[in-house]
Parts: C-alpha cells; sequence; structure tokens
C-alpha cells in the first residue's frame, strides 16, 4: 500500500482510522463489512504500527488460527484480508487536531495539511502515535529531510557516502540495503553503532560479515556527541570512540534507525475523557464521550481491559456495529460471511455452493 499525496481541499468521508496498525487495519477490515469506506492516518510511512516496527521478525504465538506468524506476516495477512476495502492511506502524518462541526461530523487535520471532514472517526493509535527515535546532536535536527532521515525510502544514496546508525535489525539491513550494487548503490556504506554488535536474525548478521569482508561496508563502533557543517552543510559526525577517543566521521548522508517511540501527542487535547493516558469508552461499541468518536486497542480502557491483539479485534468488530448504527439511525442486523449473501457482494466472492438458492 502506498501513501496517498494530501490534498489541498477537505476531503468528506464516513470514516476516519487514527492507526495502520493490527487493530486499525481490521477496524477497515469490520467497516468494510458494513459498507463504510475508510480513510486511515498514521504516523510512520507504512502500515502495521507497532507490530511492524517492533515485532518484524519476532513470532506471534495468540492469533486466533494461526499457530504462529511475525508481526510482519500478520500485517500482511491483514493486508490481504482489506483488499476488497481498500482504505485511502495518508501515511508519515500525525493527527494535530480533531474538532467536533455544528452538523455532528468530525473534522481533523494532520500534520501534512490533510484535512478529512468524518462522520465518524476510530482512534487505534495504540499507546499513541509512533515516531522515530531523533539522533541528540545539537543543530543536527535542521537537516531532517535533506541529509538526516529516519526512513531509508526517504533518503537518495546514489553515489554518496551513507552513515546506517543503529545497532539492530534494521539498522543491518539498511546498511545492506545501501550496500548493494545497482543505480541506487552508495559510493560507501558506514553502520556506526555504540560497539561493534548487532542484534539481528542470523542470515543477516552472516551478510553483514561478507559485506564487511568485501570492503562495502565498514563498521564504526561510537556515540555522537557533535556534528560540523561547511557550507551550510552537514560534512562529519563528531564521535568519541569506546576508548573515549575524539574522531570525525565524514559523510553526505545519515540514515538513523534507533527505534521508535509512542507519543500520546494531540490526542490529549480533544477533550476526551481519559485515564492514566487512555481513553475511556463503553464496551457496547467503544464509544468516547464525543458522539462519532470511537477507541479501539491500547489507546482505550475500561473495566477488565486487557491489551491483546485479538481484544482489539474484538473492539473493532463492536465498534463497527455501533458506527454503522449510529449513521445509519438504525439497528444493524448481524449476517454472517459465510451465508450472507451481502457480505459476499461486498467481499467480492463466489457464493458458496451450498448457500446458493436452488
Amino acid at each position: 500500500m502506498e501513501a496517498t499525496t494530501a490534498p489541498s481541499r477537505t476531503i468528506e468521508t464516513d470514516a476516519a482510522v487514527i492507526g495502520a496498525g493490527p487493530v486499525g487495519l481490521f477496524q477497515v477490515f469490520q467497516l468494510g463489512l458494513q459498507g463504510i469506506a475508510a480513510h486511515v492516518i498514521d504516523a510512520l510511512p507504512h502500515v502495521g504500527g507497532q507490530c511492524a516496527e517492533l515485532y518484524g521478525d519476532k513470532p506471534i504465538y495468540d492469533i486466533p488460527g494461526i499457530p504462529v506468524c511475525t508481526g510482519r506476516e500478520l500485517v500482511a495477512l491483514l493486508q490481504r484480508q482489506i483488499a476488497p476495502f481498500p482504505p485511502t492511506l495518508h501515511l508519515g502524518q500525525r493527527v494535530a487536531t480533531l474538532a467536533p462541526q455544528p452538523d455532528g461530523r468530525l473534522l481533523l487535520q494532520t500534520t501534512a495539511g490533510t484535512a478529512l471532514l468524518a462522520r465518524t472517526v476510530f482512534i487505534a493509535a495504540g499507546v499513541g502515535a509512533f515516531v522515530p527515535r531523533a539522533v541528540k546532536a545539537e543543530g543536527i535536527d535542521r537537516f531532517e529531510g535533506t541529509q538526516l532521515h529516519y526512513h531509508e525510502d526517504a533518503a537518495d544514496t546514489a553515489g554518496r557516502h551513507v552513515v546506517v546508525h543503529g545497532g539492530e535489525d534494521t539498522a543491518v539491513a539498511r546498511a545492506i540495503a545501501c550496500a548493494q550494487p545497482g543505480p541506487h548503490a552508495a559510493a560507501s556504506v558506514t553502520l556506526l553503532h555504540r560497539r561493534d554488535a548487532f542484534q539481528a536474525p542470523p542470515e543477516a548478521l552472516a551478510q553483514l560479515q561478507a559485506l564487511r569482508e568485501a570492503g562495502r561496508i565498514t563498521v564504526v563502533a561510537g556515540q555522537i556527541v557533535g556534528i560540523e557543517v561547511q557550507h551550510d552543510r552537514l560534512s562529519a559526525l563528531q564521535l568519541i570512540d569506546p576508548d573515549g577517543q575524539p574522531r570525525p566521521l565524514p559523510l553526505d548522508v545519515l540514515i538513523a534507525c534507533l527505534g521508535i517511540s509512542p507519543r500520546l501527542g494531540a490526542v490529549a487535547d480533544w477533550g476526551l475523557a481519559m485515564e492514566r493516558k487512555q481513553l475511556v469508552v463503553d464496551t457496547a461499541a467503544f464509544r468516547t464521550a464525543i458522539p462519532g468518536i470511537h477507541a479501539v486497542g491500547d489507546i482505550n480502557t475500561y473495566p477488565g481491559k486487557r491489551k491483546l491483539i485479538l481484544c482489539g479485534f474484538h473492539e473493532a468488530t463492536l465498534a463497527a456495529f455501533g458506527a454503522a448504527e449510529y449513521l445509519s439511525g438504525a439497528p444493524v442486523a448481524l449476517q454472517y460471511t459465510t451465508t450472507s449473501a451481502r457480505l459476499h457482494e461486498r467481499l467480492g466472492v463466489a457464493v458458496p455452493a451450498a448457500s446458493a438458492p436452488p
């Protein structure tokens, strides 16, 4: 799925989902079954949320019907499941404001200038918007987006001297990718970490070692303590090595892979009832105190709450039914995907022979 370009006009929609993690994606599916199309907003430049970022290659054992899968595999399966109801994605941006309107709709404004006027909103933002951990060096922020990047796909590495900063699987994978031959190959690749030890799958570590031996990746151990600027460009990092000695590290591009951290951010300013930084909801349709706004997944709280993906799936299901009734002003009949011709049509599947009329 690719992010859409934010238009300058206000987009009207029946549903806006804040958060593209597993619960947000399943919310899209459940809304689709109710005939409700959705726009999805996420701070990360890709779908998957915490599940893809923190558990990408780690096993998950408690998804019903799936004995084991990784975070990335679960996200891929959910993307396949919502394929009949493709949402419009607004990635790499956060919701800055959310305000009820006189007609009962909800106006969302994002940090990228996207404006959505939605009849219902589903906050599936986990414990907050996940944003990259920043490089801590005075004055480096002004190079973000030009020479400093927190996502490799935004960096132009072709023919440049690239430093990848980080010690886990994402950093190793990005260093390996930058060192591959081809039109986007870097002139040089340096993998910077506080020590010469990395946490990554064995096959990735073996590939890294092979590229080191071939001279295509250099590993440098040290910590960033400052920067050097020439002609208004970032020219080098100032490091302290493990022996306490200073050294410069010249570069053209810095790709920082330091993980992500949640920030509750603007959610706290939307006038919603909260307890311990979580949104208070009912358990009938996981509504907040503001009509039309639901909260599902780790962002909400209620008696007996458990922070499990499968619980978030249950919440998204009831929230979709609640939204369908709110939008139509009438009760919504329960239908089963095994027998409902209407749901088969929405899913784009053939009617099973056993349920087809004679």
